[in-house]
């Protein structure tokens, strides 16, 4: 039932509650840590899944990448060696061990709907770099910056077809983020960044799998919205107070299609810090603003990992609630 809801809102279909969506990382050095290095980290990122499915009996799950930021290549350190990352095959150990951990993610079933978590390109190579190194390699050799994500690019679409074929996943989280609108312009997104995230969410589409599309505003960066526009994802989350795009604002950039999100992700927000009848009064808010149809509750980015996961079963009830007694949004 809770799959159905999930895949039903992305169809945006009337519900008999409104679904929500949150995830937090497993792993307390989730960017940092690398599983080719440390191979208990793929263990402790599955025991956190397992325990919060278990506990919790989400909505949706979406699986979390901890150990895997890295894009695996030799070792950069001038921007030449750009040219050693290379189009990771399907049968790349690193794909295959990603592979693992949805199964074994999934096999703990309780029919929520479950999401992989991929890291666009640019976003992966600054994992790697840093975002001062990923910004002056650019600005050094732009040629072979546009053609290593290219390659990246079609690593991941390989990546995300095995997921698809091997995992059994409902569908794939893609997360992408323009980590500097002043060193990298619109135009390279349009040009550079837009065609390799497109070929990961068409490869994904052709595979049967749904897409959401996560703009990410961490640490406060900011994204052109619009410039996301045209990428034929099913569903949309950004990060509305970092942007300030209200979820009904950005549903209107995204031609009306679903939206996820509508809560602030911090360790001071009120989904960490307010009381039960404020919770339930933001999801109330939330729901009327945003309108129910094509509606998943959920938050900007990742949630602290210490939340008392009561409080994301407020927002659970609040949205049961809001359908049972009418507090609704327009088009419900």
């Amino acid at each position: 039932m809770r799959r159905e809801l999930i895949l039903e809102a992305l169809s945006q279909k009337p519900l008999a509650r409104v679904p929500i969506g949150f995830w937090f990382h497993f792993l307390p050095n989730a960017e940092t840590g690398d599983w080719r290095e440390d191979p208990r980290l793929w263990d402790r990122n599955l025991a956190g899944h397992q325990a919060f499915i278990r506990e919790f009996e989400p909505d949706m799950v979406k699986i979390m990448s901890d150990g895997f930021f890295f894009y695996p290549s030799p070792t950069l350190l001038k921007p030449l060696d750009l040219a050693l990352i290379g189009v990771l095959p399907a049968a790349h150990k690193w794909i295959k061990a990603q592979a693992a951990l949805v199964r074994r993610v999934m096999a703990t079933r309780l029919e929520p709907a479950y999401f992989y978590n991929i890291f666009s390109p640019i976003t992966s190579l600054r994992f790697k770099l840093g975002l001062a190194k990923l910004q002056s390699f650019y600005q050094a050799q732009p040629e072979a910056f546009a053609k290593a994500l290219a390659r990246m690019s079609q690593g991941l679409v390989n990546l995300t077809e095995v997921i698809a074929q091997e995992g059994g996943v409902d569908g794939i989280y893609l997360s992408v983020q323009n980590p500097d609108q002043k060193v990298f312009s619109e135009d390279f997104q349009r040009n550079v960044l837009a065609p390799g995230e497109k070929a990961i969410i068409q490869a994904a589409q052709d595979l049967g799998l749904k897409v959401i599309l996560h703009i990410c505003g961490y640490a406060g960066v900011r994204n052109n919205l619009s410039l996301y526009a045209d990428y034929p994802a099913e569903a949309f989350n950004w990060a509305v107070h970092v942007e300030k795009v209200s979820l009904k604002a950005g549903r209107a950039i995204f031609g009306g299609r679903p939206v996820i999100g509508g809560f602030a992700n911090g360790p001071d927000s009120l989904l960490m810090k307010g009381s039960e009848e404020e919770i339930k009064a933001e999801t109330r808010a939330i729901i009327r603003e945003a309108g129910a149809l094509g509606l998943i509750l959920g938050a900007d980015c990742t949630l602290p990992s210490n939340i008392n996961l009561k409080r994301l079963e407020w927002v659970r009830t609040a949205g049961l609630e809001a359908i049972r007694y009418g507090a609704l949004g327009p088009g419900y």
